[in-house]
């Protein structure tokens, strides 16, 4: 990756921007379990930031239903998950802040490229006071397959006018990363429920510990020792 090249970042945003793939994690087997299906923990790390028509077939592979009612599910974790955020509120990332306020100063452009509806993406996006940092906001009903297909990189990339290899993808799950790797883009990763494993790593540009330590990729890593310089610069 040639960071002077880089012209936007698009970030995913459950789990990324904003601490709420935690909540999904909890509520799908929830959701589940109320129509009488029964998901372990490690089953439901698999559904992150799945998009349609993937989501669905996903999990009636999993539980060997056919006839297992997504929508009817879906629509059941979407009101238990959105009921319990209202009463405990949801917290921003790490580090979030501060690189979007650098990005913007330094005049690269901000995007979302989220598997979140678009009503619940704007709502979360307006009641952070994040809303007004995006230049695009690209939501997966905008494309006809979601993650982990590269479809939603693909069109966000088209809606700011760049070529892939002039952004970087931010990402915190498997399923985004290999969405925007498919695409092209430039992957940095902030794992936030698993790290990655080997195969997913060689699709990364880097992987960081908070959104504040991609500053550190614009800024050549300021502060770093020679040989700490080029051990970071050798996963880019």
């Amino acid at each position: 990756m040639n960071i002077k090249k880089i012209k936007a970042v698009i970030f995913d945003m459950d789990g990324t921007l904003i601490d709420t793939e935690k909540y999904y994690r909890m509520f799908w087997p929830k959701a589940l379990a109320h129509f009488g299906y029964e998901m372990t923990d490690e089953q439901a790390l698999t559904m992150r930031s799945l998009g349609q028509p993937y989501a669905p077939q996903h999990l009636k592979e999993m539980f060997h239903d056919p006839d297992l009612d997504y929508i009817a599910i879906r629509n059941y974790r979407k009101q238990i998950m959105g009921e319990y955020l209202e009463k405990n509120g949801i917290e921003i990332k790490k580090g979030a802040i501060e690189l979007l306020d650098y990005l913007k100063a330094q005049g690269i452009r901000r995007a979302i490229a989220t598997a979140t509806d678009q009503v619940r993406t704007e709502q979360y996006l307006k009641q952070l006071g994040l809303y007004g940092y995006f230049d695009q906001i690209i939501c997966a009903t905008m494309v006809e397959h979601g993650k982990p297909s590269p479809d939603i990189y693909q069109y966000a990339c088209r809606q700011l006018a760049l070529l892939p290899e002039e952004c970087i993808a931010v990402e915190d799950s498997p399923n985004g990363v290999c969405s925007a790797y498919g695409a092209g883009c430039n992957v940095v990763m902030v794992p936030d429920q698993t790290e990655p494993d080997e195969a997913l790593r060689g699709k990364l540009a880097a992987r960081v510990d908070s959104l504040d330590e991609i500053i550190k990729l614009f800024k050549k890593f300021p502060g770093l020792t020679k040989e700490d310089e080029e051990h970071q610069l050798s996963k880019i």
